[in-house]
């Protein structure tokens, strides 16, 4: 597929989407923005040799959100009648949050200066967060009378904490990088020279484990957000016994007994 809305690349088992539209700051309510990312997402799954995805824009912005004069001019996605626009959310960006939530390797957005709206929700649709330091996060939907049309709801007091979700989203404040950071929004700031250089450490570090366990280590993760516990430790024995079967886990004993490091095949 040629992209023209982002750049897609894989180096070393690492794909990374950067949203390239920043004359309209990365806006994701487009159509093709987002048949694009969804396209991207289907391939991270489809390749056993990526081990991990980056999320992040071309500068200045990580991702306004909806596009605003969009909005205001009722043009594409939020054209029609109430119903008709209910189900061009379902049809359009509420496709972004299906597709990036069922990666199934870790998903780490860099993000590199604002996330805004619906910009703010697309970074929490990732599993980890490192933010520059000119990144700023605002669950702003409010301030302009809509709510979270893309999964917000979902995704913020799952990262924050329902105390702290109901403070950003209805104040629709917009705050800086270090208030993220101190209350868990984001695992990382860094100066923004350094924002990829760090991303792709974490990265590299997630993509040198076993890619098999790995996969299955994200699922069990999210699984246990809705399991009751006896259901999670069913599903925990079953991997596991996936997991002693493997080739990978057998080189990982052996490296350890010979104090070596272990090359992991995907076996």
């Amino acid at each position: 597929m040629q992209y023209n809305e982002i750049l897609f690349q894989i180096d070393q088992g690492i794909a990374t989407i950067t949203l390239n539209r920043p004359d309209i700051r990365n806006a994701i309510t487009g159509a093709d923005m987002i048949a694009e990312v969804e396209k991207a997402c289907k391939l991270v799954n489809e390749d056993f040799g990526i081990k991990a995805l980056i999320l992040t824009g071309a500068d200045p912005a990580f991702s306004s959100g909806g596009n605003i004069k969009d909005m205001a001019a009722k043009k594409g996605m939020f054209s029609g009648t109430p119903a008709g626009i209910m189900e061009n959310y379902r049809k359009n960006i509420q496709r972004i949050p299906l597709a990036l939530h069922a990666v199934e390797v870790p998903t780490i957005a860099a993000v590199n200066g604002h996330a805004i709206g619906a910009g703010c929700d697309l970074a929490l649709m990732c599993d980890m967060r490192i933010a520059s330091q000119k990144a700023q996060f605002g669950e702003t939907f409010l301030n302009v009378g809509l709510i979270p049309g893309d999964g917000g709801a979902y995704f913020l007091p799952r990262a924050v904490g329902m105390a702290m979700a109901c403070e950003l989203t209805f104040t629709g404040d917009v705050i800086d990088a270090d208030r993220a950071y101190e209350i868990g929004l984001v695992n990382y700031v860094v100066e923004h020279k350094q924002l990829m250089t760090k991303t792709y450490g974490l990265a590299s570090k997630i993509a040198s484990k076993p890619p098999e366990a790995l996969r299955m280590a994200k699922r069990l993760l999210y699984m246990g957000q809705n399991a009751v516990l006896p259901h999670l430790l069913e599903q925990s024995a079953a991997f596991q016994a996936l997991c002693h079967s493997t080739e990978d886990h057998q080189e990982a004993l052996a490296a350890m007994f010979a104090k070596g490091k272990p090359v992991f095949t995907g076996k």
